[in-house]
């Protein structure tokens, strides 16, 4: 088989050895090679960016000193950037010309920040929780941990940029968790075993995949040798053909868990002891929240990932002034903690807690800038008093993690519709906490015009279920139906102005059973040609096309009742 491009031209210079190149790359004209390195060193742009650039900075577990934070601030008003939270817990600057670029990042990168392995085929930045250590569910500070692996890939000559794809790794001491880390390639998650605490490793996770279970426990002594017997076996037998296929849930998928482990064990040099019993309960997180050792900790929800100079310096003067912690989230938001009460002198820009959204349009792959419509297209009041987790990814790629939330939605164009020509796809039922499941699709594409209608409707039926959070609602009701009743059922109501509530089911409902409950509670119930699914889609245009607008929409000919 053939090499995929970027291994070629690792195995002409490898990232390393290019990395000495850096003073005289010239950023007005980069060729295919050069985009693909500088990745490797936090640098992105693409070919259709004419001369624009992203800095992506790596922050290690979330956690950023307030002099740090305030120096970026500086870097994004002197150059006039913008600034957005990673849903990694990192920072990425935005709308770098090419005559800066190189500047901005020695600044950066002199300065305690570091750009190094945060793009590209490297061990991506390593997150946690950022209530880890001081949290009232916190068993196992696991910080030191991550610096320590970190500080062992990064710069590494052998690793930097010679992966065969990007590698995620979450890590967890706590039993509740702000964010689920299990769309995560490798994860470690808090278990006990024979009354000690230590951690069960998953393996395979990606934004659109749960990471399986590997039935391995580990002490937190034993973690960093784990961690690097499994990046060792990754370097040494991932796949370097198809790109498509390089990411570690392909390796398992074609060697199996099973041989994978064999593998990882060569360089582990030690047996592998049985999964314990994993520890992870739901816990929905308040602004406020009270630390183990009775300070306090407040979430400021930035505006869907994005941040001004000035929210920065405001923060961060707080934080001085209070002697307290700043951490970054992976849900976007920044935290203050070691308050000595609840209050502080600044309000959140935004109801954006339980949201995370991709870079939107500042992305050269998504079609819509997602932030705006999460402020726009989503009852936010409603998902915020319910702490439902929503995910917005611009793309299929996913990087809202739509996949591993309560409610996903991807942003796209279509034609379908006449002249609204954007849109989301929506999935809903994750069951993500313990990574039991990844959500299911409810709707291949609503029009931007109905989505707050359609989003407002699946938020009132959870209202109605009486439960007390949305996976306990997935758990229990939603993924006990299929696909296509479920968007029948939401889509008679959006017809009928109704809010009927989905009944209780102990277990998956048949086609059968299914159709007697549409029958029963929606008069106008019709099945199309015996399939739900054409059902669905003839629905989905009765109710959201513009009419008159749509040369493919063909009004439906045959109708059969199920009666």
């Amino acid at each position: 088989m053939k090499l995929n491009k970027r291994e070629i031209y690792k195995a002409r210079l490898k990232p390393y050895d290019y990395f000495a190149e850096f003073e005289t790359i010239d950023f007005d004209s980069l060729g295919e090679g050069d985009r693909y390195y500088l990745q490797d060193f936090g640098i992105f742009t693409t070919d259709f960016l004419e001369g624009e650039f992203t800095l992506r900075l790596r922050n290690a577990g979330g956690q950023i000193s307030a002099k740090e934070f305030e120096y970026i601030a500086d870097i994004v008003e002197e150059y006039d950037l913008t600034l957005v939270i990673t849903a990694r817990a990192g920072f990425q600057l935005h709308d770098i010309e090419s005559d800066n670029v190189l500047e901005i990042w020695k600044k950066l990168n002199a300065n305690g920040l570091t750009t190094w392995q945060s793009f590209g085929d490297n061990i991506r930045n390593i997150v946690t929780d950022v209530y880890d250590g001081v949290g009232k569910f916190a068993h196992i500070e696991v910080y030191p941990l991550i610096q320590k692996m970190q500080n062992y890939i990064l710069k590494n000559p052998k690793y930097v940029g010679m992966l065969p794809r990007r590698v995620s790794i979450g890590i967890s001491g706590n039993s509740a968790n702000v964010n689920s880390f299990f769309a995560n390639d490798l994860y470690f998650a808090l278990a006990q075993k024979d009354t000690q605490y230590g951690f069960n490793v998953y393996l395979g996770g990606k934004n659109t995949e749960i990471a399986q279970d590997a039935d391995i426990f580990l002490t937190q002594e034993e973690v960093f040798d784990f961690f690097t017997a499994f990046v060792a076996t990754f370097y040494e037998h991932g796949s370097r053909f198809s790109r498509s296929k390089t990411r570690l849930f392909y390796m398992i998928e074609e060697l199996g868990l099973k041989k994978l482990k064999e593998l990882i064990q060569t360089q582990y040099h030690k047996a592998f002891v049985n999964a314990g019993e994993l520890v992870l309960e739901h816990f929905d997180f308040q602004e406020f929240e009270e630390l183990k050792d009775g300070s306090f900790a407040f979430c400021y929800q930035s505006d869907f990932g994005r941040l001004k100079p000035q929210e920065i310096r405001e923060v961060s003067d707080f934080a001085l002034q209070n002697s307290a912690q700043i951490r970054i989230g992976i849900d976007q938001n920044i935290y203050l903690l070691g308050l000595k009460n609840k209050k502080v002198p600044f309000a959140s820009p935004a109801l954006s807690a339980t949201v995370v959204s991709c870079a939107g349009n500042l992305c050269p792959y998504a079609v819509w800038s997602i932030k705006d419509e999460a402020a726009k297209y989503l009852p936010l009041e409603k998902i915020y008093e319910h702490r439902i987790k929503i995910g917005f990814s611009g793309c299929a790629k996913g990087c809202g993690r739509h996949r591993h939330t309560d409610i996903g939605l991807i942003g796209l164009k279509t034609n379908n519709f006449g002249d609204t020509d954007g849109g989301a796809r929506i999935f809903i039922g994750a069951e993500h906490d313990t990574g039991k499941s990844i959500s299911r699709q409810l709707f291949s594409m609503v029009p931007f015009v109905h989505l707050k209608t359609t989003m407002t409707l699946i938020v009132t039926l959870f209202e109605k279920s009486g439960y007390q959070n949305f996976q306990l609602y997935a758990e229990h009701i939603l993924n006990n139906y299929s696909e296509d009743f479920l968007a029948l059922w939401h889509l008679y109501n959006l017809k009928t102005e109704q809010t009927l509530p989905l009944l209780k089911q102990t277990q998956l409902q048949t086609k059968e059973e299914e159709l007697s409950l549409l029958l029963q509670h929606f008069d106008t119930f019709v099945l199309l040609e015996d399939s739900m699914k054409k059902s669905v889609s003839s629905l989905v245009k009765e109710l959201w096309t513009v009419e008159g607008k749509d040369p493919h929409y063909k009004p439906p000919i045959k109708r059969t009742s199920f009666r």
